[in-house]
């Protein structure tokens, strides 16, 4: 009988890390079906059952806990040969997890340069409503809104960045200019988060200008926030990199700033792999050219 080839481990692992088929399927662009073969003849072959199904998706069993702690060092095995192979740089696939804003304003205007400098690296640059987990091997890092309490990872902080509420000249002009935090539930209409669909208690804000305030105007996603106020829509919370880039946009009680912070995170066992330094590096450095528009005064 052959052995298994690695797009068996491959999907074991997306799986592992996934812990749904479809959803492991979405990340390996294949469909369901094609991932549920590739098990089951990775399952054949083990002589075991490597996962046990649940209402929640897919759990490892004991046998699936063996088999990824060896799998996943063949995977970094399989990256240190691709990096080190012909020493024409960082090569292979890198993916990273960004707030979409971050990503959005900061990051991704500036990629092109990081892309030219590593020409054989893939990048997938996940920016979307939550993060991908470095402890689960989902991403090779992430750039959080808090520090991970535990497991296997490394992190440092990147930067602090500001936040302060904006809307458009034409909303103030028709209901008028709130003089204080107390005026914002009298006759406002307030854009936010959806509350039950936060992904970190870091975007709370609203309670922090002035207990109790309320937003009306709802979405998990701070591009569709960013383009509801922008139209007049309402008064909202956003990050100064983004509040401040718009001309159409002006702050609303400037001297009520939030701040938060941005944090890297890593895998202890892959944050010295050549593409996962290569790209700490070079964000590194754009953070601290982007500083004014992350902290303005």
């Amino acid at each position: 009988m052959q052995p298994p080839d690695w797009n068996d481990y491959q999907t074991f692992l997306a799986v592992a890390r996934a812990g749904q088929m479809a959803r492991a399927a979405v990340t390996l662009g294949v469909d369901a079906t094609t991932v549920g073969r590739r098990l089951r003849r990775l399952e054949a072959r083990a002589g075991a059952t490597l996962f046990e199904q649940t209402r929640e998706g897919q759990v490892l069993t004991e046998a699936g806990e063996v088999m990824l702690a060896d799998v996943e060092a063949m995977e970094q095995a399989a990256s240190r040969i691709a990096e080190h192979a012909d020493g024409g740089g960082p090569a292979g696939l890198l993916r990273v997890s960004l707030s979409e804003g971050f990503a959005s304003w900061i990051v991704a205007p500036a990629l092109r340069g990081f892309v030219e400098a590593h020409p054989r690296l893939t990048v997938d640059l996940v920016a979307s409503s939550g993060f991908l987990s470095p402890s689960k091997r989902e991403a090779d890092l992430a750039v959080s809104l808090s520090r991970p309490r535990a497991g296997p990872v490394i992190a440092g902080k990147l930067s602090d960045y500001a936040l302060r509420l904006y809307a458009t000249r034409g909303y103030l002009a028709r209901y008028g200019h709130p003089a204080g935090p107390g005026d914002l539930s009298q006759g406002h209409r307030l854009v936010g988060y959806v509350p039950d669909l936060l992904y970190a208690p870091e975007l709370r804000y609203l309670d922090e200008i002035e207990p109790g305030l309320v937003a009306t105007l709802r979405s998990p996603s701070i591009i569709v926030q960013h383009r509801l106020i922008a139209a007049g829509s309402g008064i909202g919370v956003l990050p100064c990199f983004i509040g401040d880039a718009d001309k159409w946009l002006v702050p609303v009680l400037p001297a009520q700033t939030i701040q938060r912070s941005f944090w890297l995170v890593t895998h202890k066992d892959t944050h010295n792999l050549a593409r996962v330094r290569a790209f700490k590096d070079w964000l590194t450095a754009l953070v601290a050219r982007e500083r004014t528009r992350l902290l303005p005064r």
